[in-house]
């Protein structure tokens, strides 16, 4: 059996948002786009289907047209060693789109990301229920990116 893998859905904008993943993220590239054919039922030679791998993992991105919308119910993780790392991925992926809370954004074309220090698992699942709560409860009052530094003072009580 092949590997289970994701499908977004666009509204004409699945080659640009392909190519504007793999652009963000260390191997990644487009690996193949389909065309409409006479068929349809997009304009024949239009952009169907876009295969890419994002960090080696397969993506598939469809331009289905506008019946459907992204929401906050599906979103990609991106996880992070370093603040360097947030900053990074969180500035360009939230360029032209739309901060949310908790480390949540929304891309310019309106899918969803979680862009999150790994160390914050770690924390969050510490056995010290304590520090556990105190990380916790200053995450979800950040708007926008996760800074880490807070993070870890909250942990430690600081």
């Amino acid at each position: 059996m092949e590997p289970i893998y994701p499908m977004l859905w666009f509204d004409g904008q699945a080659e640009e948002a392909a190519s504007f993943y793999v652009s963000i993220f260390p191997d990644s590239r487009i690996v193949q786009v389909s065309r409409y054919g006479e068929a349809g039922p997009g304009v024949a030679g239009s952009v169907m289907l876009v295969d890419f791998e994002l960090m080696g993992r397969r993506i598939a991105a469809l331009n289905g047209g506008p019946e459907f919308r992204f929401s906050e119910a599906v979103s990609l993780v991106v996880p992070c060693a370093s603040q360097a790392e947030v900053d990074e991925y969180w500035d360009k992926l939230v360029e032209g789109g739309e901060p949310s809370y908790c480390g949540w954004l929304k891309d310019r074309f309106g899918f969803s990301w979680q862009v999150v220090p790994v160390e914050l698992d770690r924390m969050m699942l510490d056995p010290d229920p304590e520090k556990a709560r105190r990380v916790t409860e200053a995450m979800l009052k950040v708007q926008g990116k996760l800074d880490l530094a807070s993070l870890r003072a909250a942990f430690e009580g600081a």
